[in-house]
Formats: C-alpha cells, structure tokens, sequence
C-alpha cells in the first residue's frame, strides 16, 4: 500500500522507523566552512551541516521493488515546449531517480563484500528534496546518503558493520564510480557525522586507513552564519579550471595552494576553539582570495565574484560554500543581517541565516 501523504521526519540524519512502518531518512545541505577545495587534494577542511534544507527518502516494504520518480524532480510531463526547455536548463537531464538506483546497486554490492546475506524483502523507495541544484550545497549527496541509510535500516545492517569514517567511501563511489561524476569527500562526511566536523585527509592516513580524521567540532564554537545564492546556477560559473590537471603533474604552485587551503582550516579551527571571531572572519576570506588567484576569474564566474565582493562591502566575511553558486560567511548581528540581505537582494541574490539545529 502506497502512503498518500507521509509524514516528516524532525530528528536527526538518522532513519526512523515510524509507527506505520515507513522509514524516514533525513539529510541535510552541508557548506564548505573553510579549506575547500584541498578535501579533493589530501587537504584539510571544516563543514557544517546546515537545516535550511534537506533530502528525505522514505522507503516501505512491497511486494515488488520500486523507485518511485519524483513529480518535481523528476519530469515527463510537461506544460509545453517551453516549459521542458526551461527545466531542463536549469536542472539538466537527469533527476534523482539516478542516484536511487546506483545507490541500491553499490549498498548491494558492498553487502556482498561484507559476506551479509540480506533477507528477501522488497520496498518502494521515494525521495524529496528542498535543496537548490548547482549551487554546490551538496544536494545530490544527500539524496544518496540519506537513501544508503534507509537501506540500513530496512534490512538491519548496523553502523559499525561498514564503519562509520567508511560510510562516506560508500556514498562517494556511488557518485564517482557509478555515476561517473566528480566529488570529494568532505560533503559525504559531514552528512554521514552531522554538525560540525574538522577533517584531515592526510594522503598517508588515507592510504593506510582508507578514509581521513574526522573531528566532530561543538556548533556553539561557531558564530551566526548567512548563505547567499545565485537566481540562476546556470549563470554561476566559467569555464572548467584545469587546476586538477595541474595538480596531477606536480604543479608547484597547486601543491603550495593546497597546502595553503589546509594551513587555512587549521587555522581556523584554533581560532573557533579560541572564541577569535574576527580571525575566523579573516581566514574565511583569506580562502575565497587564494581560491581567486588559483582558479581565475573565468573558472569562479562574475555572479559568484559580485555576491562576495557585495558581502564584503558591508563588513560581512565571504567565501564560497562549494565550488560555486552559494557563499557562506559571518555577520555580527540581526541589523548586520538586514543591511547584507538588503544590498544582495538589490542585486538578485537570495539570502538566508543558516540554521545549524532545526
């Protein structure tokens, strides 16, 4: 039987198993706080999980397996000509029904490696989610943790099974194996820990452990935080940046920058455990200008630049929370908040207080 109207999940990224016997798995849109990039680069960096926004995946038992489309994400039907071309500028040609898929194939797969033999039960999977596509606040990875936790659930595998520092490793080859798509593993962190978290993607650690350090970080160490977006991501980037390829050559100045980026998390997290607000704010600058340098103006894109230089115009730190589309940065107080929303809206950029607790 299918639920016409399931309800909402108000916990923590953890699936629950309702008294109707849905599970419900919540997770939410995360922001780079400081040394993004370097997590792609054996860097170090600290991430935050915002409530702003979240993906949910609700998942039943059923005679039959089902991944349902969703109407919104998911389109095949549309109010015109017009209407399809505008939908899929914005968002591309492929929904989350993808993610779904790949991410049942390689739970399964990793099943198998464990030696687990999962119980013959099927379900129907759906998914939703609120948070906005190419702004790089880690939408799809949440869609996909948060339907690997659901798995769990459903069929009884414990956390510990996998190891909580690999789930990330699962949630990624999903993206970067599967799916053939570029990522990291800052953003599958973070979803996977909630809160706030220091990491440290030491290449050696990496290679002996197979996953980083991962510090979870009190979030009342951090002070108010706002994100800004773009109207439209299509608009929010220039070309492709080569910096990968740099890197993989031995670029010295690439190999500098992220060592830089690093210096820079490391840094601020003595700053956050030291109450320095003003060093924070600094340092969270610091990265946006040392990503400027390194990437170029074309690869960050105008609309990005003009949203940090219009934050800084009024004494607000600004940094990109992903690889473009979205900023994160500190304002002092409710009138500080006024006056940024104020000036970025003017200029068609949305804004909000991030929420770090629901």
């Amino acid at each position: 039987m299918r639920p016409a109207d399931a309800p909402h999940s108000h916990d923590d990224e953890r699936p629950l198993l309702s008294r109707n016997g849905l599970i419900h798995s919540r997770c939410f849109a995360r922001v780079g706080f400081i040394g993004n990039p370097s997590d792609g680069f054996f860097g170090k960096t600290i991430a935050v999980s915002v409530h702003n926004w979240a993906a949910e995946v609700i998942l039943w038992e059923s005679p039959e397996l089902i991944i349902e489309p969703n109407q919104h994400h998911d389109p095949y039907i549309f109010e015109s000509l017009r209407d399809l071309h505008t939908k899929a500028t914005r968002e591309g040609y492929y929904g989350g029904v993808r993610l779904l898929y790949a991410a049942c194939k390689r739970f399964y797969e990793e099943c198998l490696r464990h030696n687990l033999m999962l119980p013959p039960r099927n379900f129907t999977l759906r998914y939703d989610t609120t948070i906005p596509r190419g702004v790089g606040l880690a939408g799809s990875s949440a869609i996909i943790t948060a339907t690997v936790r659901a798995l769990m659930a459903f069929y009884g595998v414990p956390e510990e099974v996998f190891g909580k520092a690999n789930l990330p490793n699962l949630v990624l080859a999903v993206e970067t194996r599967e799916l053939g798509l570029t990522a990291g593993l800052q953003d599958r962190v973070i979803q996977v820990y909630g809160g706030a978290v220091f990491m440290d993607f030491d290449k050696e650690r990496m290679t002996r452990d197979g996953h980083g350090l991962y510090l979870p970080m009190a979030l009342d160490l951090f002070p108010p935080m706002y994100i800004a977006m773009v109207a439209d991501p299509s608009d929010s980037s220039g070309i492709h940046s080569p910096v990968r390829v740099r890197w993989e050559r031995g670029d010295p100045e690439v190999h500098a920058a992220m060592a830089e980026f690093a210096g820079l998390a490391e840094a601020c997290r003595g700053a956050l455990e030291a109450g320095d607000i003003d060093t924070v704010g600094e340092l969270m600058n610091a990265n946006f200008d040392l990503r400027r340098r390194l990437y170029g103006d074309e690869a960050l894109g105008q609309a990005n630049i003009k949203m940090v230089e219009l934050a800084r115009s009024v004494g607000a730190s600004a940094k990109f929370s992903g690889s473009g589309g979205a900023i994160v940065g500190l304002y002092d107080d409710d009138r500080h908040f006024m006056n940024l929303s104020a000036l970025l809206t003017a200029h068609g950029y949305q804004v909000f207080k991030a929420r770090v607790r629901d």
